[in-house]
């Protein structure tokens, strides 16, 4: 399989270019231009399901002051 990138000037094109995916000849996916947001987007699907709660956020806290104390 290769990938492409293309941009698509004329409208007309864009419309070939669907065509040739409903034929299942080609398969089209929108890029983010903003590496940026491909970061964030990267980061998102790779972060646990569920955020630490308040409480466990705070008995972390507890813990390392505890630590450092002595």
């Amino acid at each position: 399989m290769t990938t492409y990138q293309a941009n698509v000037l004329n409208p007309k094109a864009d419309r070939l270019l669907k065509d040739l995916a409903d034929l299942e000849l080609i398969s089209l996916s929108e890029t983010s231009a903003d590496p940026f947001l491909m970061v964030v987007n990267r980061l998102r699907n790779n972060a646990c399901a569920a955020p630490p709660t308040l409480e466990e956020i705070t008995e972390e806290v507890e813990a390392v002051r505890y630590r450092r104390s002595g």
